[in-house]
């Protein structure tokens, strides 16, 4: 038994030092909660937080090295942290980041692709401090059209899922649209809500609130946005909670503009396509969706080690060692992963 206690221990010692001795993996630069971007001209981009401060690093050679972060803005009391931080996307012409800070206001950046000055062009949310809870996502489809989503509290102080969609030549977002308002007085306060947009589909998921369960539902829009139809939930089963889970899960378009999910239920990630039966994946949280058009993978983490699975042969693959690993499809057919490890940003491809 003393034998096989000192073989334990050991294994465990040295579990630690494999992760860094995994190959391929760089520093990008000191900072949490990393998103990721590529636009039509295969520059990919990163853009993360550091206290109130905003970066941005971009490599011209898919991921394999990328240059020193700029600083893109300064936002103070900025919201960083549990799904909390810059958000990124990019279209044909544009790059946008958004910044939510405490006091509720949601700031936006933009950059024409290919020049090197991010501008600050002003608030998304048309009603002041409507945004305390600074949970939002966005994404773009390649005509320049950007989509936002976001946790907002105008009506009746109660967070609600609101939209808006900009025009990448415009300065100003559109007037600010509510998607889903919960029976129950309000969805979970946590968890951030998602979205996806594949020509003129977009599909938007969040975690609800209702009877006292934390599932995830899904609202789409054929039409760009201009109305959404009725919330579906995913999953057969619910998830009885008196808290949050802080996982909003992921969501993207095939290329048959099926919707593809990611969750977690009760510790264990799940995956569906349409409104199949979920798939289980494991154990883990932080679950997020990347691929191309026609094939998907989930990128988790299980305690610190991060895990990409492929769909649907669900074969699953280390890629380090961390925490909120986010990742995408570059134009040569690989990936590449950002994630926190301590207070520095990693990035792998494979």
């Amino acid at each position: 038994m003393k034998k096989l206690s000192v073989l334990m221990l050991m294994v465990l010692a040295l579990a630690g030092p494999l992760y860094a001795t995994l190959p391929g993996i760089n520093t990008i630069g000191q900072g949490k909660q990393p998103q990721v971007s590529v636009d039509n001209s295969g520059i990919v981009r990163v853009v993360y937080g550091s206290a109130d401060k905003i970066f941005c690093a971009t490599s011209a050679d898919n991921g394999q090295t990328f240059s020193k972060p700029v600083l893109v803005a300064q936002v103070p009391d900025m919201h960083l942290g549990m799904s909390r931080g810059p958000q990124l996307s990019s279209s044909a012409s544009y790059s946008v980041i958004t910044a939510m800070d405490k006091a509720g206001s949601i700031h936006w950046f933009k950059l024409v692709n290919g020049s090197k000055g991010w501008r600050e062009m002003g608030v998304i949310n048309d009603l002041k401090g409507s945004a305390p809870e600074g949970l939002m996502s966005i994404t773009a489809d390649n005509k320049d059209n950007f989509y936002a989503v976001w946790l907002d509290t105008r009506l009746g102080g109660k967070n609600q899922v609101w939209f808006s969609s900009l025009s990448g030549k415009s300065t100003k977002w559109a007037a600010n649209r509510l998607v889903y308002k919960s029976p129950d007085a309000h969805v979970c306060e946590c968890c951030k809500p998602n979205i996806a947009v594949a020509g003129n589909s977009v599909a938007i998921m969040f975690r609800n609130w209702l009877n006292g369960s934390r599932d995830l539902y899904v609202v789409r829009s054929a039409n760009a946005g201009q109305s959404f139809s009725a919330a579906q939930k995913m999953g057969l089963d619910t998830w009885k909670l008196n808290g949050c889970p802080m996982d909003g899960g992921g969501i993207r378009l095939n290329a048959s503009n099926q919707i593809q999910t990611t969750w977690q239920r009760k510790g264990e990630i799940y995956f569906a396509q349409g409104t199949d039966p979920e798939v289980y994946i494991g154990k883990g949280k932080t679950c997020s969706l990347t691929g191309n058009a026609a094939q998907a993978a989930i990128v988790y983490q299980n305690n610190d080690t991060l895990r990409m699975v492929s769909i649907p042969d669900k074969r699953s693959t280390i890629i380090g060692e961390g925490n909120f690993i986010r990742s995408i499809r570059l134009p040569n057919a690989q990936n590449l992963f950002v994630w926190e490890q301590g207070d520095q940003v990693k990035s792998r491809v494979m």
